[in-house]
């Protein structure tokens, strides 16, 4: 009898022990242990991150970290870099698979873009990689054997939105940039027309990007185009404005201002982007062109203007000239606006 008690008195405890522990391992592997009102959290984990570091980093958003460093121990997890997504009332075990083997992708997009410093500012804030590795990499011979030198780097990135996971690194990021360059300039026969019009692609964004500087809205640019063309199979300089604010802010001089209007006093700078003093396209982009501007010049309007100027009674528009005669006509009526809106540098 006594032997029996004690037997049954094992098995009751054991079964106590049993129910304890199984719903330990519950609550350990099952039951929700996030830590926040929000539907989701994305959490960011940096190259180099070791687990430690993880653990600091993530205990804010779990109600127990004690239960989540026991799991992921026991299924052996180590932290890989990448964007990563916990939601709300996720287990233990639901995280860790996420972290585990869930990086996903982020959208990075670019346009409107100035300068390599820009994009590289542009790119930092969608990705790990950091802006003094963006612009290091400039020098590396990745470029050189593209066919880029330093003045035309920008024109391999072409504005647009790309799908990247967030911890690509630059020689990953730059490969996928030379990749989509490549597949633009192979639709719509972009390649086949840059050559009929006698122009590599590299003089293409150069013209690009002025034609995109004289109308920011896509008006006209078509037609902008076909003027510039008449100009250089005509062998006129461009005479393009933006091309004189470049080399003007490329100066000390005018490097913190903001030149609203062309004065005479601009088109003295010595540079070979001033094409006002110099024959021919600049040597190297003045800003980041779209695709609008670029299929503009591959698709530039055929006519018989040598000039245009902004149109002050439509705003975004230009009015075309065939004659200097014409032309001063025109730009003494946009003078005559400026001065009336106080525009006078």
């Amino acid at each position: 009898m006594y032997l029996k008690r004690i037997f049954f008195l094992s098995i009751f405890v054991g079964l106590i022990l049993m129910g304890s522990f199984s719903f330990y391992v519950y609550q350990v592997m099952f039951s929700s242990n996030t830590n926040f009102s929000e539907n989701y959290k994305y959490i960011y984990i940096k190259t180099g991150t070791n687990y430690a570091d993880l653990i600091e980093q993530i205990k804010p958003e779990l109600i127990n970290i004690d239960h989540f460093d026991v799991l992921a121990k026991r299924k052996m997890f180590k932290p890989k870099p990448g964007k990563y997504i916990i939601k709300k009332e996720m287990s233990n075990n639901e995280i860790i698979n996420s972290l585990r083997s869930k990086n996903i992708t982020v959208n990075v997009v670019f346009n409107n873009v100035k300068n390599m410093n820009e994009l590289a500012g542009i790119i930092a804030k969608q990705i790990e990689l950091d802006s003094i590795s963006f612009l290091s990499f400039t020098k590396d011979t990745f470029f050189e054997n593209k066919g880029f030198d330093v003045k035309n780097i920008l024109s391999m990135y072409i504005p647009n939105s790309y799908n990247f996971y967030w911890n690509t690194d630059i020689r990953e990021f730059n490969d996928r940039m030379f990749k989509e360059y490549t597949k633009f300039w192979e639709l719509n026969n972009r390649e086949t027309k840059a050559k009929k019009m006698g122009m590599t692609k590299k003089e293409v964004m150069i013209l690009a990007s002025i034609v995109f500087e004289e109308s920011n809205a896509n008006i006209d640019l078509p037609k902008i185009a076909g003027v510039y063309m008449n100009r250089l199979k005509n062998n006129w300089k461009l005479q393009a404005d933006p091309t004189v604010k470049y080399a003007a802010y490329q100066t000390e001089k005018y490097k913190a201002s903001i030149i609203k209007r062309v004065l005479n006093k601009h088109l003295k700078i010595n540079s070979p982007y001033n094409t006002y003093k110099f024959y021919g396209l600049p040597p190297g982009l003045i800003s980041m062109p779209s695709i609008q501007a670029i299929d503009a010049v591959l698709n530039f309007e055929k006519h018989n203007y040598f000039f245009f100027a902004a149109d002050p009674d439509n705003p975004g528009k230009h009015t075309f000239a065939k004659t200097l005669a014409e032309h001063k006509k025109n730009a003494r009526k946009l003078h005559r606006y400026l001065n009336k809106k106080g525009i006078r540098k």
